[in-house]
């Protein structure tokens, strides 16, 4: 499995463009992350292929 991000990187989503941090890999190259969510102010948790995600600057 190749790891393209560390634990505790930040990313970006290339489907809507969120800034979220990386918390761990997930078989099959998907990889757990979580974000700030402005509307709820809660952090959120989501499982996405980490084909949709690029390095935040």
């Amino acid at each position: 499995m190749r790891k393209l991000f560390s634990k505790g990187e930040r990313v970006r989503s290339k489907i809507d463009g969120k800034v979220m941090e990386v918390l761990k890999y997930i078989k099959n190259n998907f990889v757990e992350v979580r974000w700030f969510d402005l509307e709820k102010k809660e952090i959120r948790v989501r499982r996405i292929k980490e084909d949709k995600l690029s390095k935040a600057l």
